[in-house]
């Protein structure tokens, strides 16, 4: 699989809630996109992964 460019090699299956929290981020402060496609966060508890997936992780930070 690969998230954010770099190959990982994630126990799979796995949905995309459970690897959110497994990298410890708090779901409301990421944006997730599969293959191309945002993953609505209602959908992430349903989202299977494969290992052949491409995710994108974008994390949402304040500061100014």
């Amino acid at each position: 699989m690969i998230i954010n460019g770099k190959e990982e090699h994630i126990a799979t299956p796995i949905t995309v809630a459970e690897l959110v929290e497994l990298r410890g981020l708090r779901a409301d402060r990421v944006a997730i996109e599969l293959n191309g496609e945002i993953v609505p966060r209602s959908k992430r508890a349903e989202t299977q992964l494969k290992g052949t997936d491409t995710l994108e992780i974008v994390t949402f930070v304040q500061g100014g």
